[in-house]
């Protein structure tokens, strides 16, 4: 069985049990022999989402439907956890959740003129979404630019978080400071 087959088959076994626990199920990623379940509550950016709490809940609920139905050949690892601030986009209802936080575009080879895209996702279809670009490969751009991108085009995407500044690097990190002497 593949892994996608195994993703599909867990997903449709743990939507409604999740769903009924008041939370979202995002994702189910099956690789290495890990099952990670991926669920969140709130799907504004950065306010609220999952807590531990929940996520062992959620854990202790799935485990024995697992066990019951065995959707997956021999051992592996169950994982429940949040998304993340960055995070996959694969389908259309990720790109969804995503609206008007920064993403991260890869295009497949020979799509566009362009293979990257960053900035701000603000339209998500069932064919297509819309980015309003800041950057295409790695250059800003002057003025943004509204694009339109069939989810078919993209080898990749993932939501950004601007994690600030760096730390302003030490003039010589590996000279040591000297103590006083008494």
């Amino acid at each position: 069985m593949t892994s996608s087959a195994i993703e599909e088959r867990v997903s449709a076994l743990l939507a409604d049990p999740i769903t009924r626990m008041g939370v979202d199920l995002i994702d189910v990623e099956f690789t290495g022999g890990t099952l990670r379940v991926l669920i969140d509550i709130d799907h504004e950016p950065l306010t609220g989402g999952v807590d531990t709490e929940t996520l062992a809940d959620v854990n202790r609920a799935i485990g024995p439907i697992l066990d019951d139905a065995d959707p997956i050949p021999g051992r592996y690892t169950l994982e429940v956890s949040s998304p993340g601030v960055e995070r996959r986009l694969a389908r259309p209802e990720h790109y969804r959740r995503a609206i008007g936080e920064e993403v991260v575009v890869k295009l497949a080879p020979d799509v566009a003129d362009h293979r990257r895209i960053k900035g701000v996702l603000t339209v998500a279809g069932d064919e297509t979404f819309e980015v309003v670009a800041a950057e295409l490969d790695g250059r800003s751009l002057t003025d943004p630019l509204e694009l339109t991108v069939a989810y078919d085009q993209v080898e990749r995407t993932k939501t950004v978080f601007d994690w600030g500044p760096a730390p302003k690097p030490r003039s010589n990190p590996k000279k040591k400071k000297k103590r006083g002497t008494r």
